[in-house]
């Protein structure tokens, strides 16, 4: 597969497949990695951050530079900082994003996350900023956010209002968590993939953390998770063909080849090619690349461009939750760790869904974006679902026995998802509550009392 990458012969679908099996890897080589996004805002204003200025984004990545990151530029512009594995990025209204490095445990991943938001802050506090972990604006309209000076966000903001009425809302008002897990070999991936999809929207009710828009109730507890119904349904979604006979790598790297390009990237300019086909890009016939055909890394970009529940790469990506505290940064990490790395509790899983259909599904996905844990899915209580799905965790992280330094498992990352669920008062009812009770509806409250 490194020759793919390097030479200058056309890449070949079997090329396509062959990246996304290169992802297979040995238990013992597992990992866990942790991306977390969040808002940043100026104190006392709650304004968001713009790039430039003095409280400005740029001020952000070039302070942390005494951290260790290295700056990664396009054009003049810093865009990006990396380090050991780890990544700082932006996306398109300035959310500041960890991509954290693969790392063996949950220990290591709320340390890293500790140590990260520490480094934050130090920063955002001489630059007089803050910044907060919600899943969706909770202030501002989509016109006041400033937009991130990176090419691709640009090719982006061009096309969404064409293919939806929310995607602009999810480019410049959301913000995430998200938890990338391994698999052994396609039978594993397939049921991890099958597993996890299905679930997803018990994490989005778990994690619900966005009901406030322009400084009010929008009527959902995870707007996020409403946001992605209408962004583009041509790249989200619940993917209803993991389900069926046959899927496996083959299947998913047809479906991300019918997925339309947004760019293509060539001596660092992003060049745009949105709603034109990769297909045609493989065979030399896309349009201002006629002749040309793509390499490796345009198929790696390209793959990034589509945002199902769940995601493969060379690697799985769990991307259901509102962003939110660093406690629930850490919970989430630990609810797939403990469904997905243990075998016992994969097949327990999978008991718990497997006989939902597309129908199911797709009901679910929309009715826990408004009302949490309440309701139903297939007959049976969402939030009785919530509970049984979290002790299977449980027993998975116990059974894995991945101990800290301090001799504790994993499983206590686990105890506020668990009162959550337990409670059926997700945190964006949580939220509610304050807002018509002492905040006397002062959205501006979430700022000072919800800040890292």
């Amino acid at each position: 597969m490194a020759e793919t990458a390097t030479d200058d012969r056309p890449l070949t679908f079997d090329d396509l497949v062959a990246w996304f099996e290169s992802g297979c890897k040995p238990p013992e080589d597992w990992r866990i990695g942790a991306e977390h996004e969040k808002f940043g805002f100026r104190k006392g204003t709650y304004e968001r951050l713009p790039y430039e200025g003095p409280q400005g984004i740029r001020a952000m990545l070039e302070g942390l530079q005494r951290f260790d990151w290295e700056p990664e530029n396009e054009g003049d512009h810093p865009i990006a900082l990396s380090r050991g594995g780890g990544a700082v990025s932006l996306e398109p209204g300035g959310q500041f994003e960890l991509s954290g490095a693969a790392l063996r445990d949950v220990h290591l991943i709320c340390d890293e996350t500790g140590r990260h938001l520490e480094e934050v802050k130090t920063v955002a506090d001489e630059l007089g900023v803050g910044f907060l972990g919600l899943g969706f604006d909770p202030l501002w309209k989509r016109g006041d956010i400033p937009v991130m000076p990176k090419g691709r966000y640009d090719i982006m903001r061009a096309y969404m209002p064409k293919v939806g009425t929310l995607g602009l809302d999810m480019m410049l008002r959301t913000c995430t968590i998200q938890a990338n897990l391994d698999f052994s070999s396609e039978a594993d991936m397939v049921a991890k993939f099958r597993t996890s999809l299905a679930l997803q929207p018990i994490a989005t009710a778990l994690f619900a953390n966005s009901p406030f828009t322009e400084g009010k109730p929008n009527g959902f507890l995870s707007y996020r998770a409403h946001i992605w119904t209408d962004t583009d349904p041509d790249r989200t979604g619940m993917l209803s063909f993991v389900f069926e006979d046959g899927f496996g790598f083959e299947a998913y790297a047809r479906y991300a080849l019918d997925v339309p390009m947004y760019f293509v990237k060539r001596d660092g300019r992003y060049h745009d090619v949105s709603g034109l086909s990769f297909r045609d890009f493989m065979e030399g016939r896309l349009k201002g690349f006629e002749g040309q055909r793509p390499k490796l890394k345009d198929w790696v970009d390209h793959t990034t461009t589509i945002f199902p529940e769940v995601r493969l790469k060379k690697y799985l990506e769990m991307r259901g939750a509102d962003g939110g505290p660093w406690s629930r940064i850490c919970a989430l990490q630990a609810l797939w760790a403990g469904i997905l790395y243990d075998n016992d509790a994969l097949a327990a899983a999978w008991d718990l869904c497997k006989s939902w259909t597309t129908e199911d599904r797709t009901k679910l996905r929309a009715d826990v974006a408004r009302t949490g844990l309440k309701g139903t899915v297939a007959g049976r209580p969402i939030q009785e679902v919530a509970e049984e799905l979290l002790d299977i965790a449980r027993h998975g992280l116990r059974r894995s026995h991945r101990i800290s330094g301090g001799f504790i498992d994993e499983t206590g990352y686990l105890s506020e998802l668990e009162e959550i669920a337990e409670s059926g008062v997700t945190p964006a009812e949580r939220l509610l509550e304050l807002y018509h009770g002492r905040w006397q509806g002062d959205v501006t409250r979430v700022y000072e009392e919800f800040a890292y």
